[in-house]
């Protein structure tokens, strides 16, 4: 490089130089080639190919697989504290240009690599952000970060009651970093006593617990495929299979179904997904069923068919690495063929799958294989993603993982 840098340097392979030059993020450990002495763990460091030219400023992770996460490629930037609240503003800012005021009140704020800040990721559920940092160089910043993560958003009128970090999960022990959970203290601001609020998506209110629910209390990445699923409801008796805390049932109730049935493994999910329904007004027209799809689903079939002509199916992740992709495939595609078997002609069906790992290209394989084993033929009505708060970087494939479908089956 020709000009000083006070930044110890990394040297990396050519591999991951063309890695970084085409736009990904990552430096992998394998990939490092020589460091200078006194690196700090979750420190920043410069980047650099064999020849010695600058290829970005990151944050270094000793204990990770994933050795450099990058923060920048301009060797102009600083990273003092303007710097950081120029990149909060810029994250938010394009949420209120993708979304609607009434759809910002439940939303992603922050969405790692996507918003440049590789490892962090921050919901808003109304007045409370949950923050859930998965890198140690971000465990470093949040110190810095969050206070101004605070005042970005205060200072455009909203109101934030206390930031809430759910870091109660294993991915951070890859980083040497040790799991929990509670209010961040932000100065002057005492913390919330209660760690349930309400959000309201789709016109549907749900009660919350940030402290407790799934990931950071709710999944946001479904809104919109929600709000076309309710499009299609109208008269319709809909199965809501993986149902968790009633969501896709919910907007199909208020989308104007028939009859709604959802279904989850979980108890204690079922009785949330019971309480929500009450709080809409929605139990008139909805039942409730503890079961495992997997079996609940063959055993219909085996029983005769089923009463419904919409079917939703919403499961976990199948797949969380590429060495189960090709068994999840297998997951996917009998119960695919089992929802299509049971709906008669002319009816719904909306799946999808939430895997990285499960690509674009081998779900809609898996379909095709899954409608010719039926006898079917799927008529498609959308082919969807997740929602705009949780951008996709196309140069960043990780950040590209949800798929979902609406057909007629035919």
């Amino acid at each position: 490089m020709k000009s000083q840098r006070s930044y110890p340097a990394l040297t990396v392979t050519r591999k991951a130089q063309a890695a970084l030059e085409a736009g990904h993020p990552w430096v992998y450990d394998a990939e490092v080639k020589t460091a200078t002495d006194g690196i700090e763990n979750g420190g920043l460091v410069d980047v650099v190919s064999e020849k010695d030219a600058y290829l970005g400023t990151g944050m270094l992770s000793q204990k990770s697989k994933i050795r450099v996460r990058l923060l920048s490629r301009n060797a102009n930037d600083t990273f003092d504290d303007r710097w950081l609240e120029r990149r909060v503003r810029y994250a938010w800012d394009y949420r209120k240009t993708v979304l609607a005021p009434q759809d910002r009140t439940a939303c992603r704020v922050i969405f790692g690599e996507a918003d440049g800040f590789p490892g962090l990721t921050v919901d808003r559920y109304g007045d409370i952000l949950v923050t859930q940092t998965l890198s140690i160089g971000m465990e470093a910043l949040k110190a810095r970060l969050f206070p101004i993560l605070y005042k970005v958003l205060t200072d455009d009128g909203q109101t934030v009651s206390g930031i809430y970090e759910r870091n109660d999960v294993a991915l951070r022990e890859l980083e040497g970093l040790q799991q929990g959970k509670g209010w961040f203290p932000l100065e002057g601001l005492p913390a919330p006593q209660s760690c349930i609020t309400t959000i309201v998506e789709n016109g549907v209110e749900y009660e919350v617990d940030v402290e407790n629910g799934q990931k950071t209390g709710f999944f946001l990445d479904q809104k919109f495929n929600r709000r076309a699923v309710a499009a299609l409801s109208e008269g319709k008796t809909v199965l809501d299979c993986f149902t968790h805390t009633g969501s896709f049932a919910l907007n199909a109730a208020r989308g104007g179904a028939k009859r709604v049935t959802a279904v989850d493994v979980s108890e204690s999910a079922v009785e949330m997904a019971q309480k929500n329904a009450a709080r809409n007004g929605f139990l008139d027209r909805m039942d409730f069923k503890v079961a495992n799809v997997l079996d609940l689903l063959p055993q219909m079939l085996q029983n005769g068919g089923s009463p419904y002509d919409f079917i939703i199916l919403d499961p976990p992740a199948f797949t969380k690495s590429r060495k189960t992709v090709e068994g999840a495939q297998r997951g996917y595609k009998e119960i695919n063929c089992t929802a299509m078997r049971l709906l008669p002609r002319g009816g719904y069906l909306a799946t999808c799958s939430c895997s990285h790992f499960m690509t674009e290209a081998l779900f809609s394989k898996m379909l095709v294989s899954a409608a010719r084993d039926a006898g079917v033929s799927l008529r498609q009505i959308e082919a969807r993603q997740q929602a705009p708060d949780h951008p996709i970087l196309w140069n960043v494939p990780e950040t590209d993982y949800l798929k979902f479908y609406l057909f007629q089956v035919v």
